[in-house]
């Protein structure tokens, strides 16, 4: 079981590694290739185009076909469309590039929910995710600190070349040591679950509408909180490096250790529902601090309030793929997943160039941090209010399946 979490979790590291690897490069993409605020955020945007539409793709491939080869295809796709980035000389062919690489990486988190149901009990979901979500936060935080220092003296090009190339490392090793089960669906009541049924329940509403408003506060700080710490506090390349990874990797631990005590409090006896909505509501509702960052005038205190926040966010990245996995159940936990993250991550599309927007016609960051702050306190209503028992759907054969 270690090895299979430990693979799952360096390949989500790797996956957010090439997607903060950009972002990192923003301060000098502005240079080389001239671009505005305005086509930074098009272009942070764009790996969300394809990384959103192509989930339920993804959702509905993995309950039929075998998740472990999926994910080793979309391992392949991204690794690949990383490396191509370090060859390019244009603003259209970096989209390009990053919309392919969303096409790759759309399988990762259908995938990784299958995988979770059939090789994890509820009460080992919470830390097995919680180390997933962390890697997450890790794979940002050594792509802003390493990629940083790297492109301050060698430049950007050869990052993302050395990057792609060494990620196909992994491959071998996860043929090797992947479930021998291959997690595709095998009974007649998961091929009669469809979309309209997904639809139909509220949880999912909650959970899609929660998540969203997570996404685009983590969205935000993924792809701007390197050009405003550069840009607005004065931070060197270097210094910018060291404080993204540091806030980065406090929300790692944070996951970790919240993923840890809220597996034992279920184990002991705790419900599902009252552990995981009290880490959703509270991590949400804590994150909204991050407005603090941008109205304190002192660099050192507007940095705490970022790493409070940071870690607050941690609290609810614990959480939310282990509610949308016990809720869905293994009958339609690809489709479930795939498209509850198609929908969330429309954050990403929208967060990076409603961002990019703002600063090209204020000249700050003040309103764009309001609208992240204001975001994620949606989020936390929505799981207050919206969201009922954390408990599986009751999927039944035939049309008439029954709301949750």
């Amino acid at each position: 079981m270690w090895i299979l979490i430990i693979l799952l979790i360096i390949s989500a590291a790797i996956n957010y590694f090439d997607r903060i690897t950009l972002s990192t490069a923003g301060p000098l993409l502005t240079i080389d290739l001239n671009l505005s605020p305005a086509q930074l955020g098009i272009l942070f945007s764009a790996f969300f185009w394809s990384y959103a539409l192509f989930q339920i793709l993804a959702g509905w491939l993995v309950d039929r076909y075998n998740a472990n080869i999926l994910l080793a295809a979309g391992f392949l796709v991204w690794s690949l469309s990383t490396t191509l980035v370090g060859f390019v000389n244009s603003f259209v062919s970096l989209i390009l590039l990053r919309v392919l690489l969303g096409i790759g990486e759309s399988v990762a988190y259908p995938c990784y929910s299958k995988i979770m149901t059939g090789s994890f009990a509820e009460h080992q979901r919470g830390l097995a995710n919680a180390l997933i979500d962390t890697s997450t936060k890790f794979g940002p935080a050594l792509g802003i600190l390493v990629g940083g220092v790297l492109m301050a003296h060698f430049g950007w090009r050869p990052v993302f070349i050395f990057l792609g190339i060494g990620s196909l490392l992994w491959l071998p090793l996860w043929f090797r040591w992947m479930p021998k089960t291959d997690n595709k669906a095998s009974n007649n009541i998961n091929k009669k679950i469809g979309l309209r049924h997904i639809l139909s329940k509220r949880a999912f509403w909650a959970t899609f509408i929660g998540h969203f408003c997570g996404n685009y506060f983590w969205y935000f700080l993924l792809t701007w909180l390197p050009l405003y710490l550069v840009k607005e506090r004065n931070f060197s390349l270097e210094t910018m490096s060291i404080v993204g990874a540091i806030a980065f990797f406090l929300t790692g631990i944070s996951t970790t250790i919240t993923g840890w005590i809220a597996d034992r409090a279920i184990a002991s006896g705790s419900t599902p529902t009252r552990i995981r909505k009290t880490c959703l509501i509270t991590g949400l509702s804590l994150a909204t601090i991050i407005v603090f960052v941008v109205v304190i005038p002192g660099s050192v205190a507007s940095m705490v309030f970022l790493l409070l926040s940071c870690c607050s966010y941690g609290i609810f990245a614990s959480s939310h793929w282990a509610v949308t996995q016990t809720i869905a159940g293994p009958e339609a936990v690809g489709r479930w997943s795939g498209f509850q993250n198609c929908l969330a991550n429309l954050a990403g599309v929208i967060a990076p160039a409603l961002t990019g927007f703002v600063v090209d016609r204020t000249g700050q960051f003040f309103w764009a941090f309001i609208v992240s702050t204001s975001v994620v306190l949606i989020g936390a209503g929505i799981y207050a209010f919206l969201l009922g028992p954390i408990e599986q759907v009751k999927w039944h054969s035939g049309s008439h399946i029954q709301n949750y």
